[in-house]
């Protein structure tokens, strides 16, 4: 009887996180990891295959929405809105094959068409590995009962690419900051809320009199302009448990490649 050995691509897609300048998932690493656009100025995102053996990967556009937990959730109709962003933004090349340790630039700009609304319009950009073939086996050694799978994991890596045009405003808020578990530790939860025509990016710091450092960080929180809210559970460092508690400042500072500024502040009561 002959025996059919068939591979499935397991999608094994990781989002990764906007804190920092470089993100990895696999053998790959993308730096930046959000990218601003402002229609006129293009962007390079530099993707580095650290693997042993060569690599090659796609690049393709996707959608997402934030919900108020700070999900990012796959879009399966996008909007009108969402196709205005596809058609806008031009990139090169979509699909490079990399040596280990070599460097490869992506080229990538927004082209918005004449009369478009002001506004802030989001894509995700993918990076995904391309599994090498598998060739089918068979004979003796595949000879049983019944069809065998091989699951081949698929690893990505996803960015968000911003373009803001004309004079975009924002405003931010904290609200209901408690502590709360997180992790079998413990957290500041928190609600930032957001109003007007771009979305927010930066970091909550808590900060304590009398400690020179926060006594819990968050770096790389967005809030995106589907949504006016979203909670924000920020780590309370293992030093700093004790003094989880009475008065502090919850700040939420955006940060830019030229600075950063507070745009929110509030003084709580931890209990």
């Amino acid at each position: 009887m002959n025996i059919w050995t068939r591979s499935i691509i397991a999608a094994s897609l990781a989002v990764a996180p906007f804190s920092s300048a470089v993100a990895g998932v696999g053998d790959l690493l993308v730096a930046p990891t959000r990218i601003v656009l402002d229609g006129r100025k293009g962007a390079e995102i530099i993707l580095n295959n650290i693997g042993t053996e060569p690599a090659t990967y796609r690049v393709s556009i996707e959608f997402r929405r934030m919900t108020e937990a700070g999900d990012l959730v796959d879009v399966t109709t996008p909007s009108t809105a969402d196709q205005t962003a596809e058609d806008m933004i031009v990139y090169a090349p979509r699909k490079v094959t990399l040596a280990p340790n070599e460097p490869q630039a992506i080229r990538i700009a927004a082209r918005p068409p004449q009369g478009l609304p002001d506004g802030e319009y989001r894509v995700h950009m993918l990076f995904r590995a391309i599994p090498p073939a598998t060739p089918v086996v068979q004979g003796p050694a595949a000879e049983s009962k019944g069809v065998q799978f091989k699951l081949t994991p698929v690893y990505g890596v996803t960015i968000p690419v911003i373009v803001r045009l004309g004079n975009l405003q924002v405003a931010a808020g904290i609200a209901g900051v408690h502590v709360e578990k997180k992790d079998g530790g413990v957290a500041v939860g928190l609600d930032l809320t957001r109003t007007g025509t771009r979305s927010t990016f930066g970091e909550v710091r808590v900060l304590k009199a009398g400690i020179k450092d926060p006594i819990a960080i968050q770096k790389g929180i967005a809030v995106y302009t589907e949504i006016g809210k979203r909670h924000v559970s920020v780590p309370v460092a293992d030093a700093y448990k004790a003094a989880a508690s009475g008065p502090v400042t919850v700040e939420y500072i955006e940060t830019y490649d030229d600075g950063r500024q507070t745009i929110a502040e509030t003084q709580v009561v931890l209990r």
